[in-house]
């Protein structure tokens, strides 16, 4: 049996292999674009080794970036979250789920690996390569999240959050500005409850217009007073616009009363 000392000098004379097999040049080149400097450079060239390179070339690659992805995916969830959570905008549960669930996407991380150009400092095995493994998606995307364990085991998690943040700082402005991710209804619901111990109550002010292209605006009230009204080509649609509205009331008559 290894002590826990032994085992750590193992894994570290495994990194050390893998950083052999990377060019200096290689390492600090992506190094620069996460702005971030590994202590341990062999974990980054873990990271960015496909288990195909692995099963191809054992001796030069005994380690590969499956178990960095898999820390790194947990990383990164926790970072996304922690900053709504600790956001001014008071995020309901169901909106810092949605949002989540998209930065974490496979199509976000590919996006952001390809905004660095991770896929040219990725060592993959010859049929990856000859299909295309470097502009794969799901390559892309998983090497990125192994990035981000590497960092988080190289220096804890306040390094890897740092560069986190930095890298999706676009996505993060644009999913917490699109109301695609809001779900106004429930958060009016939350609050609501919250507050006043009650479920809000729309009521229909009218609807017109043909058949096929009617308008219906609706009243949202809160223990018999009105707090919002929206307009919408469904009830579903003037019901949401009613309850932003109600919202937004909610936190201006927040702020005075503080």
């Amino acid at each position: 049996m290894f002590s826990r000392s032994g085992k750590s000098a193992i894994a570290l004379s495994l990194t050390s292999v893998l950083y052999l097999t990377m060019s200096k040049q290689d390492i600090a080149g992506l190094e620069i674009k996460l702005g971030y400097s590994f202590k341990n450079k062999g974990l980054l060239s873990e990271a960015l080794t496909h288990k195909s390179f692995h099963h191809e070339n054992p001796g030069k690659a005994p380690l590969y970036n499956e178990r960095l992805e898999f820390l790194g995916d947990s990383v990164l969830g926790l970072v996304v979250v922690e900053f709504l959570f600790r956001s001014d905008k008071n995020y309901s549960e169901s909106t810092m789920s949605k949002i989540k669930s998209y930065l974490v996407k496979e199509s976000v991380l590919s996006d952001v690996a390809e905004g660095i150009l991770l896929g040219t400092y990725l060592r993959l095995g010859r049929g990856e390569e000859e299909t295309g493994g470097r502009e794969k998606k799901s390559i892309l995307a998983d090497a990125m999240e192994a990035v981000f364990g590497a960092i988080y085991c190289d220096r804890g998690y306040e390094s890897a959050r740092d560069v986190i943040l930095r890298l999706l700082t676009d996505k993060i402005e644009a999913a917490t500005s699109s109301e695609q991710f809001f779900d106004f209804k429930t958060d009016l619901q939350e609050e609501s409850q919250v507050r006043f111990g009650v479920l809000p109550q729309y009521k229909m002010v009218k609807q017109e217009g043909e058949e096929h292209k009617k308008m219906f605006t609706i009243d949202v009230f809160i223990k018999g007073d009105k707090f919002g009204r929206g307009a919408g080509r469904s009830k579903k649609e003037a019901e949401t616009a009613a309850a932003k509205e109600a919202l937004a009331k909610l936190k201006v008559d927040l702020l005075s009363i503080k």
